[in-house]
């Protein structure tokens, strides 16, 4: 089976795709001094924009793993993530808390995403 990397650079590719599914690379904030809800809003921008460019739509998303460098901005997430979510095709989810590779950063996620569904 094929490899198709889109946007590779030397450390990591923007996405991967093996046939039918692509797995998205961590996407990360730009502002690392916003509050939780805007650096929410700036990754699912970014999750928006791949999916987009691999010819999918947000129902396409099978997955997400969401990354948080402290639980307590649980709820502020969700309140994001509540309005963005396509409620007829959620994707599984699974959230956990640990330190992110930057200070400021206080999301990451990381998407599965299944291609040649959407028309």
């Amino acid at each position: 089976m094929t490899l198709h990397r889109l946007n590779p650079g030397p450390r990591m590719s923007q996405a991967v795709c093996i046939g039918d599914i692509a797995f998205l690379a961590g996407q990360v904030p730009d502002d690392l001094t916003a509050d939780i809800g805007e650096q929410t809003r700036q990754v699912l921008t970014k999750i928006d924009a791949v999916v987009e460019t691999l010819g999918a739509a947000k129902g396409d998303i099978a997955s997400v793993q969401v990354w948080l460098s402290d639980m307590a901005d649980f709820q502020g997430m969700n309140a994001v993530w509540d309005d963005w979510v396509d409620g007829e095709a959620p994707p599984a989810r699974a959230t956990g808390g640990l330190a992110l590779a930057r200070p400021g950063m206080k999301v990451e996620m990381i998407a599965v995403v299944a291609l040649g569904r959407t028309k």
